[in-house]
C-alpha cells in the first residue's frame, strides 16, 4: 500500500475509472456480439442491431475507452459484415 497522499489518492481515482471503463467496455462487446449474431443468423432487425453497435463503440471512444481508430475499425467491419450478408 501507498504511503505518500497522492499516491493513496490516485490508486483510489484509478480504481474508480477502472470500474467505469469495465462496464462501459463491457456494454459495447454485448452490442457488438448481438449484431454479429443477427447478421449471422439473418434477423430482420440485423440494421438495427449494427447500428446500436455503432453507437455504443462510438460512445467508448469518446470516453477514451478505446481508441477512435479501433472503434472505426470496428465499426468498418461490422458494416462490411452486414452489407456481405445482404
Amino acid at each position: 500500500m501507498a504511503n505518500i497522499k497522492s499516491a493513496i489518492k490516485r490508486i483510489r481515482q484509478s480504481e474508480k475509472r477502472r470500474v467505469r471503463n469495465r462496464a462501459v467496455r463491457s456494454r459495447m462487446r454485448t452490442y457488438v456480439k448481438q449484431a454479429n449474431t443477427a447478421i449471422v443468423t439473418g434477423e430482420e432487425d440485423a440494421v438495427e442491431a449494427v447500428r446500436a453497435a455503432i453507437s455504443e463503440l462510438d460512445r467508448a471512444a469518446k470516453k477514451g475507452i478505446i481508441h477512435s481508430n479501433n472503434a472505426a475499425r470496428r465499426k468498418s467491419r461490422l458494416m462490411k459484415k452486414l452489407n456481405a450478408a445482404e
